[in-house]
């Protein structure tokens, strides 16, 4: 069997909490930002977790997380 690669895209892009949980941060936050609200713009400042459905997605992409 060969080896496991981890795709580096991902692996830059999701953590793995010590509960097993996948965190990642929320898009949108990188340019246009005189069109959001303060609000909107710091609401966006706060992790999150992976969905219950993409997580299967996201372990198969990094299988050492």
């Amino acid at each position: 069997m060969p080896k496991l690669k981890t795709r580096r895209a991902a692996a830059k892009r999701f953590k793995a909490t010590a509960t097993g949980k996948i965190k990642r941060m929320k898009p949108y936050k990188s340019h246009i930002l005189e069109s959001k609200s303060p609000k909107r713009k710091r609401n966006l400042r706060k992790a999150t977790y992976v969905s219950k459905a993409m997580t299967e997605s996201v372990r198969k992409m990094c299988p050492f997380m």
